[in-house]
This record gives structure tokens, sequence and C-alpha cells, in this order.
């Protein structure tokens, strides 16, 4: 049956508080060892709490784990020792932070430092760190990072869940059992350090992202009870994808251990389920929308809710005078020149597929020529995140086909495709995005992708924008979209035009459609964009993740936990209150008191091995086999 563990999304839109609230004590019986019942979870002496008053407090406290604080960090430059440091607005975390709000919860970060700290460092930057962000630093050694991150990580979970497989060495990373063994390493190390703030009996635990996947399992270990959350940012391949990984048990069964999991899209959801099913043999079932997962006794939640947007910062930055005068400059540049500009603004990285939109870009101008001296695509590469050779690659690729272009389409005062390949400040890209005629983004698998939905709220402006647009305070804003099916915002945009990257004829024909497009058309298009964009941002999102978390974690109240399995087999099963285990000594008493008996007896048990201290059957029993085979014929 599936628990009543998930959110009303009718409550978050009429208003109505997601406070996922506290939870009064639990039942005082947990089974740490196999026939044990204990009240070790319920001696608040045995919790692990930073402050001992916590218990008493009023607001609720939330614990974010990802792999990256969002904390910028860097050498003091006066000449004194130490380190400076700020928040990094650009973080989803911090986004999340300021989207639900401080009144009611209080969050602490925990996650690593992009910048290495010398141990002799450590212990006073993690009190600054404590003391300032509430931010708790995980030191992972640097040879050991690089194994977790650079190596297992985006070497062999990240391409695979983007759907390549590693058929070759040069394409992806094959297993490497040492890499899987850092993986886990770090994730303990993660443990270790939750650990230390934790009040077990009171806190959430919301872990984000594919880095940390197997943490759920150390958390349950020692908590049974901890009211736990996963959020996975990235695709989540069909199973015919995913059961090629040599760990996908360990990985299904770690995730299992949360009490709910979340997905951008059905599709990734829709994935894993086939995964625990086919793999796990577990069944799941959909009732009035909502979806649980039966294991152990546990019903795990499935959460499917596209992330947002921080429309605060967004409206923030396009406020500044500096976005103001950027806005001018590309007016002069491209819209006084008689130019429309495209835009892409993509991570240069393989799924991105900007080679793909290059050569749609090629293609849409020699099938064009009308379109040749007028359309400019801009191409802003974002700095790839990994490394490797196949980054290398890309690059090297990219320059090639955006040379070839300019070479064959361009004049004197005109290049039909400019790339920018430095970082840009964050009030520039917006610039860009105000100015955009069309965004294009042609990701052959991306999780979600949030440049379209920046690009929406960029069109739609400001008053002082609008003055240096040249419109009128009434104008209807417009925007155009064309996007790839394959990332995880596509099903959230009705309004844009889908295509398959693969299909470079479709790409250009979209791109030609985009900017034929009569007004009004545009108009409507973003009207109903913006709409859905602005009222579904990231606090939106939280808010709702948070909310099931809370109603899925009640139903730790009603239930014993039997903590049962080694390593990364661990799992907990969960019983009935009034669940008592049958002792050896009244099995004894019942069976003497009775004068007739049944005794059921499996054959594959038997098979297995009840064997003697000399390992074979006792022969009474290879008998009963002997004559049950005979007898079946």
């Amino acid at each position: 049956m599936v628990s009543r563990s998930y959110s009303n999304l009718l409550e978050l839109a009429s208003g109505e508080s997601p406070s996922f609230g506290r939870m009064s004590r639990r039942i005082p019986r947990i089974m740490t060892v196999a026939g044990l019942i204990s009240d070790i979870d319920d001696d608040p002496s045995e919790s692990v709490c930073s402050d001992p008053s916590s218990s008493s407090a009023q607001r609720d406290r939330l614990i974010i784990v990802a792999n990256q604080l969002p904390i910028r960090a860097q050498r003091k430059t006066d000449g004194s020792k130490g380190w400076l440091f700020i928040w990094d607005e650009n973080s989803l975390l911090l986004q999340l932070k300021d989207g639900i709000g401080d009144d009611d919860i209080e969050v602490i970060y925990v996650g690593c430092l992009k910048e290495d700290i010398h141990p002799n460092e450590q212990d006073e930057v993690s009190q600054i760190l404590l003391e300032s962000f509430k931010c708790v630093p995980t030191f992972v050694p640097p040879d050991l990072f690089s194994r977790y991150y650079h190596g297992f990580c985006k070497q062999q979970l990240w391409p695979l869940f983007h759907y390549m497989l590693p058929l070759s060495p040069d394409l992806g990373g094959r297993f490497n059992r040492s890499l899987w063994q850092a993986y886990v390493s770090v994730n303990k190390i993660f443990a270790d350090r939750i650990m230390e703030v934790i009040n077990p009996e009171e806190d959430f635990v919301w872990v984000h992202d594919y880095h940390l996947m197997v943490l759920p399992t150390f958390l349950r270990k020692r908590f049974n009870r901890v009211k736990l959350g996963f959020f996975l940012h990235s695709p989540f391949p069909s199973s015919e994808i995913y059961k090629t990984l040599p760990i996908r048990e360990e990985l299904l069964r770690a995730l299992l251990n949360s009490d709910l999991i979340g997905f951008h899209t059905f599709d990734y959801a829709r994935h894993f389920l086939s995964c625990c099913s086919r793999m796990l043999g577990l069944t799941y079932e959909s009732k009035r929308g909502y979806i649980g997962l039966e294991y152990y006794g546990r019903t795990v939640s499935i959460k499917i809710l596209p992330v947002g947007i921080h429309m605060g910062q967004l409206q923030s930055v396009l406020s500044l005078p500096g976005t103001e005068e950027k806005v001018a400059e590309l007016l002069r540049q491209y819209c006084d020149q008689g130019r429309i500009m495209l835009l892409g603004v993509d991570d240069m990285d393989i799924f991105k597929g900007i080679s793909l939109k290059l050569l749609a870009m090629e293609q849409l101008l020699m099938q064009h020529p009308e379109w040749q001296g007028k359309v400019v695509l801009v191409q802003i590469a974002n700095p790839a995140r990994g490394k490797g050779k196949d980054v290398k690659e890309i690059q090297d690729e990219t320059s090639l086909t955006v040379k070839r272009i300019n070479e064959t389409f361009g004049k004197p005062g005109y290049d039909p495709v400019v790339l920018i390949d430095e970082p840009l400040k964050f009030h520039e890209r917006i610039a860009y995005y105000v100015v955009a005629e069309c965004c294009l983004v042609t990701a052959v698998r991306d999780g979600m992708n949030l440049i379209p939905y920046e690009y929406i709220i960029s069109r739609q402006g400001n008053e002082k924008l609008d003055k240096v647009l040249g419109l009128e305070p009434s104008t209807a804003k417009k925007s155009m979209l064309v996007v790839s099916e394959f990332i995880g915002c596509s099903p959230s945009l009705s309004g844009a035009i889908r295509v398959n990257p693969w299909n470079i004829d479709a790409v250009a024909d979209a791109m030609d459609s985009a900017l034929e497009m009569a007004e009004p058309e545009k108009q409507l298009r973003h009207e109903k964009h913006y709409r859905y964009v602005s009222t579904h941002d990231v606090g939106y999102w939280a808010r709702s993740f948070l909310q099931d978390l809370g109603r899925t974690c009640r139903e730790h109240e009603r239930c014993r936990c039997w903590g049962i399995g080694f390593g990364l087999s661990f799992r907990v099963v969960a019983l009935d209150p009034n669940f008592r285990k049958l002792s050896m000594e009244h099995i004894v008493s019942a069976y003497k008191r009775t004068t007739m008996r049944a005794i059921l007896l499996d054959y594959d048990v038997l098979e297995a091995g009840r064997l003697s201290v000399n390992g074979f059957l006792p022969v009474r029993i290879w008998e009963l086999q002997q004559s049950m085979v005979t007898s079946s014929g």
C-alpha cells in the first residue's frame, strides 16, 4: 500500500504553509541487532548534536549535503595569513535556502570547498565557516578527491548517466574498482561529518546529486530513523543502459535507504523504478498521482518536480546599472547594425551539442541565404567542469567549425558566429539574454538545464531595460526557444520548438521558423512560459520537496526498525508496532505441548545446505530429500 506521504501541490498553489513540521517522539523500540530490541536511538545522550539545546529550539533544522559548499574561498591578499569566504550567489544550494526562507528552518550545509585547505588550517577554517556561514566543510585528501570526483564521478558515472557506454577506452572510462572504492570512501567521510552535527531525532537531511549516491546507506546504518531525502540533478538512464554498471545493485540499494527520492522528470523516475523492478524485484504503486516503492516494509516515496530559478536574484541582476550598460553596448554592436541575435549558452562538454548547433547554423545559412549578413549566432561556452581528452577535442572541434562558417559566410564587419569561450560575469550573460531574439539549446542529454528559464525571465525585463530597448511600458514582451527534446526542462516549455539535435536539417528548419514566426505568436508563447517559470521557481521546488519529506517521515513514528545486512547491502526492515520476534524458547515450548505437528521444509533451503559439520547432509534429511524428489517424479 502506498504511503500517503506525498505533497499536495494544491496546498502550495493556495499559499498554505509548506512547513514540514516537527515530529513527535518516536516509539522507543529499535532492533539494531537481529533478535535484540533496544532504545538506543531514543536516548538523547546517544544523539550526535552540535548544540545540546537544539532539541528545544522552535525552528526545524535542515542539513543540505552536496559535493560543493555554496562558498567561494580565497587567500587573504593583505599579507596576513588565512582565508576570505563569501557566499556563491550562483549556487543552487544557496538559492534553495533563500527560497524556503530562514524564519522557520535553520539550514546547515555540508560539503567540500573548491580550494585545498592545508591540514594545519582545517580546524580554524571549520570554525569560521560554521560560526559565520553555518557550513561544515568536508576535507578530502587531494589524491582521494581526484579519484572520487575526476575519476569515478566524471569519467564513469556521469557519462553513463548521460547514455554513453564505455564501448572502448576512448568512449568514457571503463569500470575501475579502485575508483569505486574511492567514491565509497569519500561518501563515508561525508557521513562522518554529518554525524558530528546532526540531531537524528529532529533534523532533516537533504542529499544532492550523483556524487553522494551511497551516502544514504551510511546515514541509515547509524540512525535507523533518520529523516532523509535525496534529489538527483542528472538524468537517470534507461534500465538497458544502467544495468551495464557493475555496481548497479549497490547504488540502487543505497538510494532506497532514503525516505524520498526526487527526479526532474517523469522519464527519469520511470527509468529508476524500472531498474528497481528488474534488478531488485521490487514493486511500486501509483495511486492518485503518488508513487511509492515497497522496500522491506518501508515505503520509499518518489518525487517528480523540476527545479526552478531564483526569481529574486534574476530580477536584482536585471536592475543593475552594469546590466543596462551591457545591454546598450550589445544593441549598438548588433541591433543597430541590422543584426538579429541567436544565442547559445552551454558548458564546454560533449553532451551540450555545441557542434550540432553550429552545424545547424551552417545549414540555415546555406538553405536560406536571405539570412546571410543578418543573423548572428552568439555562442557562450562556459569552461568545462571536468577534465579529459574529450574536453580538448570538443574545444578544438568547436573552434574549427566556427572558423569554417565565418570564412564561408562572413564578410567585412560581419561574422555569422561569435564564440565567447572566456568566463562572463552573470550580469553580462543576462544582458545577452535580453538582446537575443531566440535562445537555442541543443544538448544531446542534460538533467534539467535552466538556461531557457533564465532567458524567459530576462526577456520579460523591467521598466529601466524597456527604456534602454526603446520599448513602451505597455509593449507585450516576446521570446523564442528552440530546445532539445533530450533535456529535463523540455516538457515544461510547451511553447518552445522542440527538436532532435541529431537531426541537423530539423534544427535548421526550427531556427528559420523561430525567425519567421509572427510577433503575436511569439508574445503568446512568451506569456505562457513566463507564467509557468515565475510561479515554479526554486522556492516552490524546495518547499514542495521538503513538504513531501516531512509527510513521508511521519511514518517513522509507528514502525519498529530492524537493521540487517553488511556494507552497502545494509537496509532497514520496518515492522508493525505490535510485532514480536518469535523466540526459540517459545517454539520449543509450543512444540512439546502439541500432539500433532506439521513441519514445512523448503526444498531449496535443504539444497542450499543445512549441512552437518563435516559438510554433508544428515542421513535422515538426505533420505527425506530423495523421497521428495522421487514422489515429485
